[in-house]
């Protein structure tokens, strides 16, 4: 691991680790239900069920909620949720899900994911081949051709066909994927509604946004995010501490406790800092194989998209490449971007927004989203609208609807160039001729987040960047409107790094530069915001040419007086940098700069 990936954020870090291994890290979405009042209308029975997965055999662990009428005489849909990643079904979120989808009168089924709370089996990254087939059994369960290891059968669930229950999914992040892998295995669900999940796991955990060619991701390993990942995988590992006395099928391999081979030889490959050409490709692979960018052709099930914006785990633009694949080949689709996700919001959302702690459905917009989706899919009621394509927060609404709709995700319609003074201005003619370099340390030298803090309810030093390690450019003042950027912002750039250019053809791709793009909000009295503390991880592909770093989307108002600069930093301490040091330089003149391209839905800058 390059040393300069992880010099600012380690007390950080220990202290997360530390609360990690005490199962802190779901906190947010498993926190603790109220008990259930004595009058609560329904019965919730535990029952193992006993399924194939794969090359194993795995024990699931699941609570069935049944609604006081519903019986065979009168059957009821189902809805299926399972827990986010180190969670159970008796996490606060799952169980509470369970519970708000009961009193509504749904069959409600919450279960623990493979290698989570009393499931057998190792963890295995929600693969459609293991944990989707493993969650088909559950499906044969309320279909009433399989009865649970107790001999329980059930048969009060509406049926569309012989073996075919009525059933929707709902869950969050590692809860959320699990339902996209479900349906492209098991055609029998009959609606999804995934939140803060991810579309392409290589991306997720080693993002490049340079060179994309599908989804959210291209063919090169990006910037290793290993806060994040040795938060998760420490977490996994943990599960015999936090739950003693597991069976044995939860033992993992390839030198793991609880993953699965192939994620542990994944983990071992980032944390390597090499990315020599057959492993690498073996690991992206690998990793895109257990995410929905491979298997979402095979996704036919009504697919109500929740992602947050406040989320550097899972960004919006994963969200995004999923909607637009599933929409592509006509599976129906909506997608809502609300404003919490796995880096803040979580335990205290906005007003209005919805809590999955408190169960709100009926009292928040993306609720009542939802509500309306299961309506229409599970009970079949036509009345009930699926709502517009595309829903956004937006933060500085007051006294009026906080969300904003469009027919899709808006487009790229405003230019700014990148001219040689450090300024960003709205025309070729006005660029300045002039070269601006800078350097990387064998440190990190710039700060946007430590990882795990917003889950963990840390406080976070605000970002910063070093003197003679970025580059910035920077707009005049908003006037008039202020500008409302909704999307995801892309530059196109050329830069020169010799010492890049020496190793340019290495079969290692830890030799490619990396760098960092980000935007900022500076306000009038000089005050800088990172927005969401997202940055863009660029591995570029050749620094002989032109290239474009798609960032992370955003919404956000620049208001009056307000300047947009844009960020390229030579590293950043939640991510594994560059190897070595390597300059470089930006030129620009009116006729060759940089670009960069906001999707703009009011208001100018020029």
């Amino acid at each position: 691991m390059p040393s300069e990936s992880r010099a600012v954020s380690r007390p950080v870090l220990r202290t997360s680790l530390a609360l990690l291994a005490a199962g802190a890290l779901a906190a947010p979405l498993l926190q603790r239900a109220p008990a259930a009042a004595a009058a609560d209308p329904y019965t919730v029975t535990a029952l193992k069920v006993t399924v194939r997965a794969g090359e194993r055999t795995c024990a699931l662990d699941a609570d069935v909620y049944r609604p006081a009428g519903v019986d065979a005489a009168h059957p009821a849909p189902a809805v299926l949720t399972t827990n986010g990643f180190g969670g159970s079904k008796a996490d606060g979120s799952t169980d509470v899900i369970a519970k708000s989808f009961a009193a509504r009168g749904y069959v409600a089924l919450a279960w623990s994911g493979l290698g989570f709370g009393k499931t057998g089996c190792p963890i295995s990254l929600d693969d459609p081949r293991i944990d989707g087939r493993a969650a088909s059994g559950l499906l044969d369960l309320l279909a009433g051709t399989r009865t649970a290891d107790n001999g329980t059968r059930i048969d009060y669930v509406v049926k569309d066909g012989a073996g075919d229950p009525r059933a929707g999914m709902i869950g969050g992040s590692y809860g959320g994927a699990i339902q996209l892998a479900t349906a492209a295995v098991d055609h029998r669900i009959d609606a999804l509604v995934p939140l803060i999940t991810w579309n392409d796991l290589s991306y997720s955990l080693d993002p490049d946004n340079a060179g994309r060619t599908h989804g959210v991701s291209g063919p090169l390993p990006g910037a290793y995010k290993w806060q994040w990942t040795d938060g998760f995988f420490l977490l996994g590992e943990a599960q015999g501490l936090l739950h003693p006395n597991l069976d044995r099928s939860r033992t993992g391999g390839a030198g793991c406790l609880h993953f699965v081979a192939r994620a542990c030889e994944t983990k071992r490959l980032l944390d390597s800092g090499r990315y020599p050409a057959g492993k690498t490709k073996a690991m992206l692979d690998y990793a895109r194989s257990v995410s929905p960018v491979s298997y979402l052709k095979s996704v036919k099930a009504p697919t109500l998209l929740v992602q947050g914006q406040a989320d550097t785990l899972f960004n919006l633009n994963e969200a995004t490449a999923t909607y637009r694949a599933l929409t592509a080949q006509g599976t129906p689709a909506r997608m809502i971007w609300q404003s919490w996700g796995h880096s803040g919001g979580m335990k205290h959302p906005a007003k209005g927004e919805l809590d999955l702690a408190k169960g709100n459905l009926a009292d928040s917009y993306v609720g009542r989203r939802i509500l309306s989706w299961f309506d229409r899919y599970l009970r079949h009621r036509t009345a009930a609208g699926t709502g517009p394509a595309f829903a956004y927060y937006r933060d500085w609404v007051t006294g009026g609807p906080a969300y904003g709709t469009a027919s899709a995700v808006p487009a790229a319609n405003l230019r700014l160039y990148l001219s040689g003074d450090g300024k960003l201005v709205g025309a070729r003619g006005k660029v300045a001729r002039g070269s601006r370099t800078y350097r990387n340390l064998r440190i990190a030298t710039s700060h946007s987040e430590s990882s795990l803090s917003g889950l963990l309810g840390l406080k976070d030093p605000e970002p910063f960047d070093a003197r003679g390690t970025y580059l910035d450019w920077t707009s005049a003042p908003v006037t008039g409107r202020p500008v409302d950027v909704v999307g995801a912002p892309r530059v196109t750039l050329k830069v020169v790094s010799p010492r890049t250019e020496q190793v340019q053809n290495s079969s290692d791709a830890a030799d490619k530069l990396v760098l960092f793009a980000k935007l900022y909000d500076v306000a009038p009295d000089g005050r800088k915001t990172l927005v969401h503390r997202l940055v863009a991880p660029a591995r570029v592909p050749d620094v002989t040419r032109r290239f474009t770093v798609e960032l992370p989307g955003i919404v956000h108002r620049y208001g009056p007086g307000h300047r947009l600069r844009l960020v390229l930093a030579a590293s950043d301490d939640a991510y594994a940098g560059n190897r070595g040091v390597k300059p470089v330089t930006v030129t620009s003149a009116p006729g060759d700069t940089g670009v960069l391209e906001l999707p703009v839905t009011q208001g100018v800058l020029r």
